[in-house]
């Protein structure tokens, strides 16, 4: 049966296959402006570069820093703070601590805590007794994980999951009142818990990514508690809904392609290729958005203060020009381009960390013998404009 192309670039992200669409969006309109949406379009690996590289771009609205929902809670006081949500100096400095602290020895030797939390988890959940249990396990594997390494008590993490649940619900575009609520309230939750690590820590301490932040920050002259606080809690929130697509979609590449689960099970350190593939080829975070702050050109186009561009990474990893043949799943792919996490000073700096979560909860997953089967048919994508999450258990 024929798919209808998605009709713009925002439905795109929940359609069954939107990459031809992509792909045509590359050849045809690289940098368009769309009168529907009241936006531009920034499509293909020239435009996304110049996009997300151009000054005349911030994260945020300047009339609206953090969204009015949030204003005056605790949620504001963590988006607020994210060195992902800011711009100026002081970002420029907190993002290199931030940085620093994701390509640390620590977090780059974060496959073993998350193998555990994975089989943990697994056998807790039991993710594959149905497939919203399989649903569960992938979004609470994260938060344990990173929760871990940032020193939270292991009894605490449960804790811990379910507000990172409330809070990235709540702060999402569209939530209902309900849902601000609830992420007011796990916001407050998340800074008591995380401000009392920094309580907690004396010079004997244990190494954790909540300390290397802390001495990371004092080193770049941002010694704000506030600040880094949010932040931690940031390593936890902004990795949720993207490592739970990541894991689902690596799932799908795995049930669509039988010959590759045989080459993963087979080696399985080729498993982490494929799931790199997979961050090019169905990524779980298909665009990001860029506030004009003043009149000037992005990839050839006049833009003015108070234009919005979106940025679609997924597209730009499907241009010919910076992958060729990008329709093709190429675990082997020489020089691939991935632009899921951002490039130029926005780019996100968690993507191994992201890689080795995945990679242990598909790999738990595989050996606890996941219907990869069931999962196509059952496979629906969780509401969103930017994140291409699937749900395999129901609506989420």
């Amino acid at each position: 049966m024929t798919i209808a192309p998605p009709p713009d670039p925002i439905a795109a992200v929940t359609h069954p296959d939107p990459y031809p669409y992509y792909r045509d969006l590359v050849a045809r309109a690289p940098m368009r402006r769309d009168e529907v949406l009241g936006l531009w379009v920034a499509a293909s690996a020239d435009a996304v570069t110049a996009a997300l590289a151009s000054p005349l771009g911030r994260v945020r609205p300047a009339v609206e820093p953090v969204p009015a929902a949030l204003a005056g809670s605790p949620a504001a006081d963590i988006f607020g703070r994210l060195v992902r949500m800011t711009d100026g100096p002081g970002q420029v400095a907190m993002k290199q601590a931030v940085s620093v602290t994701l390509s640390s020895g620590l977090a780059a030797r974060a496959f073993e805590p998350a193998e555990r939390w994975a089989r943990r988890l697994a056998a807790e959940i039991d993710a594959r007794s149905s497939l919203a249990r399989l649903d569960e396990f992938a979004f609470a594997l994260s938060a344990h994980v990173l929760g871990h390494l940032l020193g939270v008590p292991d009894e605490e993490l449960p804790s811990a999951a379910r507000w990172v649940a409330g809070y990235t619900a709540g702060v999402a575009p569209g939530a209902d009142a309900a849902r601000v609520a609830q992420a007011q309230a796990a916001a407050g939750r998340l800074i008591e818990m995380v401000g009392a690590l920094s309580a907690d820590r004396g010079p004997r301490a244990p190494a954790s990514l909540h300390v290397v932040l802390q001495r990371e920050a004092s080193r770049a002259g941002c010694p704000d508690a506030a600040v880094v606080v949010a932040n931690a809690i940031g390593f936890m929130t902004q990795a949720y809904e993207a490592t739970a697509g990541l894991v689902g979609n690596t799932l799908l590449a795995l049930a669509a392609r039988p010959e590759l689960r045989a080459q993963v099970e087979g080696a399985p350190a080729r498993l982490r290729e494929m799931i790199r593939e997979v961050l090019r080829h169905d990524p779980p975070v298909h665009n990001t958005r860029r506030f004009i702050a003043a009149d000037g050109t992005i990839a050839g186009q006049r833009v003015a203060e108070g234009d919005t561009v979106l940025v679609v990474l997924a597209a730009a990893n499907h241009d010919p020009a910076a992958n060729p043949h990008p329709e093709r799943f190429d675990v082997a792919r020489v020089d691939r381009r991935t632009f899921t996490f951002g490039d130029a000073i926005h780019a996100c700096p968690g993507e191994q960390l992201a890689i080795a979560i995945a990679e242990a909860g598909v790999a738990e997953l595989l050996v606890r013998g996941v219907p990869l089967g069931a999962l196509r048919e059952a496979a629906r994508y969780r509401p969103s404009g930017a994140t291409r999450v699937p749900l395999f258990g129901g609506a989420g």
